[in-house]
């Protein structure tokens, strides 16, 4: 008896995309998996920050279209796509004065009508989030005055907050060192894991890709030309196309490593 393969989260067919006359993507196609992990990766100039914005609403493509379980992204108001799809961008700024209560407390925003206070549900789940993500016991505390890594976490649990099936996460792991870049990819696995949460990020350290994703797309071009999981299409022929670069790929206990050095 065959088993019936889930639909995917989100398909993108034939993107194209240009800044005047700088093309930058050429007909990319993927699919998101449902309830998986999965990491957009790729040399600068590659495309992935464009197609995220595009994956996001942020951009709209030039051709081709995005599908939200079946449905063109683009017919969606802002306000529909933000009950579907949280993101975490990678720069983000508040007010220096603003409480990180307060701020995971916007993430319940797409939910409620103009003017209104928090019901039961937005209170219960800013709870949530606040405690999946640890930072419950800053909740008083000006989100100004925290370390890059406790800031990270707030602005993901303000995703959080939206309740969402899908979050979106723009190279979470930037500035931070790799104690907090653990921590937070750590987190990022758990939510996947524990929550069903599908998972798209952009992320450029290729081993910390390789080990808490679940599948991998790689562009090179505008296209796609790695897709899958990381342990079968990582290989030192997939590197040196995506980056340009000869680099040894080594296997120990089983599992990948990229020779960066």
């Amino acid at each position: 008896m065959q088993t019936k393969t889930a639909k995917p989260a989100m398909e993108v067919k034939e993107l194209f995309f240009s800044y005047g006359s700088n093309q930058i993507l050429k007909g990319a196609s993927l699919e998101i998996e449902r309830g998986k992990i999965t990491t957009i990766m790729g040399a600068n100039g590659c495309g992935k920050s464009t197609l995220f914005s595009l994956m996001t609403k942020n951009l709209t493509p030039g051709r081709g279209k995005i599908l939200l379980n079946g449905r063109n992204i683009r017919d969606m108001q802002l306000s529909e796509f933000a009950r579907k799809v949280s993101i975490v961008h990678q720069y983000n700024t508040s007010s220096d004065d603003i409480t990180v209560e307060r701020l995971v407390g916007f993430g319940r925003t797409p939910h409620r009508k103009l003017f209104s206070g928090y019901g039961e549900e937005d209170t219960r789940l800013i709870e949530w989030a606040m405690e999946v993500t640890h930072i419950d016991g800053y909740r008083e505390r000006e989100v100004s005055r925290l370390s890059g890594g406790q800031r990270q976490r707030v602005w993901i649990a303000m995703a959080l907050a939206q309740n969402t099936k899908i979050l979106f996460l723009d190279e979470p792991t930037t500035y931070l060192d790799i104690r907090y870049q653990i921590d937070i990819l750590k987190l990022i696995q758990k939510l996947n894991r524990e929550y069903n949460i599908t998972i798209v990020m952009v992320l450029h350290d290729i081993n910390q890709a390789i080990h808490f994703s679940d599948r991998i797309i790689g562009l090179w071009g505008g296209r796609v030309i790695v897709d899958g999981e990381p342990g079968q299409v990582i290989s030192a022929e997939s590197i040196e196309k995506l980056y340009g670069i000869q680099l040894e790929v080594t296997e120990i206990e089983g599992r990948k490593f990229v020779l960066t050095v």
